[in-house]
């Protein structure tokens, strides 16, 4: 697969991936338990709007690599 193909399907799972963490985190952060309490609301955005960076760091590597020699 060429590295514009690579960049291509990346693309797209990038955006898959912040549309999906952002509704599961709007879902999580309704609930009541969370709703009530300041200080698990501010340790739930600081994990929730950070924590999409780990998944998408693999994504991003293999969007990067260099083409195989032919």
């Amino acid at each position: 697969m060429t590295i514009r193909t690579r960049k291509f399907f990346g693309t797209i799972a990038l955006l898959v991936l912040v549309v999906v963490w952002s509704l599961l985190g709007m879902t999580i952060a309704q609930t009541p338990w969370l709703a009530n309490s300041g200080l698990l609301q501010a340790i739930f955005y600081v994990v929730a709007g950070l924590g999409w960076v780990l998944p998408a760091m693999p994504i991003v590597s293999w969007m990067s690599r260099p083409d195989r020699a032919a």
